[in-house]
């Protein structure tokens, strides 16, 4: 069934800032957000400026901001949203604008040049191979399915609302961290970064980041705080300090 709906859509201008504009057009069914903004492009903005690319949701391209949530608009459904009122289309906020609904994402490929690369440990095996235990290896193959899409760096307060971007890295990177550090072969101290430059005590474990994750990895419970835990087991706890002062250096 054919229905008429409204999106209004974040436009930026001249000087630097922007308002909403509204876009009326016909919908069909089985559309997704990002079909709709292509026909918009096509009828109504053709300067309306917008990054897709695979429209599958596994490239991470199109994230955005749908009424107020940060989605993936080519896994947004139509269907799924209330067409009876505008559809609010806008740019992720947590990073500075280029224009329209496209952002300036590369502070996230700066931060992750600063992070310790994986450092495996000397094969153990008498052919020169290492021996893991499958479970090891399950638990951070969840980590590796991030498609870099940053809806969790941009629900995350404290990027998007207190700007602590030179402060803190933010749930997408401390999943990569997580990756390495509870790689089975993996040697590399990452504690140190993450207590002081890396800022992972800024996370209150609200979980927002693990709502908004289009490949539904558990950030908060699986990666986040095991990393904190790991954290206050080095830093703070008070057992910890003694058995390092009564063990056997070497």
């Amino acid at each position: 069934m054919n229905k008429t709906v409204t999106f209004r859509i974040w436009r930026t201008d001249s000087n630097g800032g922007g308002k909403l504009v509204d876009y009326t057009t016909e919908i069909t069914e089985g559309l997704v957000v990002l079909d709709v903004i292509h026909k918009i492009q096509a009828t109504q903005a053709n300067d309306l400026a917008c990054r897709w690319n695979c429209k599958a949701g596994k490239c991470g391209s199109c994230s955005a901001e749908v009424n107020g949530m940060p989605k993936l608009m080519c896994m947004t459904r139509m269907d799924t949203l209330n067409t009876d009122k505008p559809i609010t289309i806008e740019p992720m906020r947590a990073f500075p604008s280029i224009r329209d609904l496209a952002t300036d994402v590369s502070w996230n490929f700066r931060v992750k040049t600063k992070i310790k690369k994986f450092k495996p440990r000397p094969p153990d095996a008498p052919d020169g191979t290492w021996r893991m235990q499958q479970e090891d290896v399950d638990r951070v193959q969840e980590f590796r399915k991030c498609i870099e899409c940053f809806l969790c760096q941009d629900v995350c307060h404290v990027l998007r609302d207190h700007h602590k971007h030179e402060e803190f890295i933010g749930p997408r990177f401390l999943v990569y961290t997580a990756a390495l550090e509870m790689h089975p072969l993996d040697t590399e101290d990452r504690l140190p970064e993450l207590k002081q430059s890396q800022g992972i005590g800024f996370c209150n474990i609200t979980k927002c980041c693990t709502k908004v994750c289009p490949e539904h990895i558990t950030i908060t419970d699986n990666a986040i705080i095991p990393l904190k835990e790991r954290v206050v087991d080095e830093y703070y706890d008070p057992l910890g300090w003694l058995w390092k002062k009564i063990r056997p250096q070497g």
